[in-house]
């Protein structure tokens, strides 16, 4: 309960804080993923390599996690064209998960990751344990960006386009 409680002052306090220590987050725990779908089939997370990955770790518990998925699911709409996929990692049950997505359906790729979830998190860079949590990952495997908090669809595409061909 601290724990929830602590994320929940950080995240009022912080809200879209993006992180600038990227460079030393690490995507191979990631790639090496195995994780259930929302209809619980096992995928392996390789299969987004080199591609440009928005990342996001959210709950079904989570209040800023579920207003901002229909802004992820247009931006998946968006750029999937372009090479660019949004994933959801669910810190939460898969059960759990299955009935959100039956009621709530997205766009993008969903995935039951329960405790495993804040582990990859912390793997990339969320040493608050803060939900939701998005990350930035470019074609080439490297964190671009973090993102602390309730994320929107202009803050999420103004970090994309840089990383666009021309």
């Amino acid at each position: 309960m601290m724990v929830l409680g602590f994320a929940i002052y950080h995240y009022l306090l912080s809200p879209n804080k993006a992180s600038s220590q990227t460079s030393e987050l690490n995507t191979q725990t990631l790639f090496a993923a195995n994780l259930p779908n929302e209809n619980g089939v096992n995928q392996a997370l390789k299969q987004y390599k080199g591609k440009i990955i928005v990342l996001n770790f959210w709950a079904t518990w989570c209040a800023p996690c579920r207003e901002e998925m229909p802004e992820l699911s247009q931006l998946y709409t968006e750029y999937k064209s372009k090479n660019v996929v949004v994933l959801g990692i669910a810190v939460d049950e898969l059960a759990l998960v299955k009935e959100f997505s039956l009621a709530t359906p997205v766009s993008y790729p969903l995935f039951a990751a329960e405790n495993d979830g804040m582990n990859l998190g912390i793997d990339l860079g969320n040493d608050k344990g803060v939900l939701p949590y998005t990350v930035i990952i470019n074609a080439d495997g490297s964190v671009v960006k973090t993102f602390f908090g309730r994320i929107n669809k202009s803050l999420i595409s103004s970090t994309l386009k840089p990383l666009l061909p021309p």
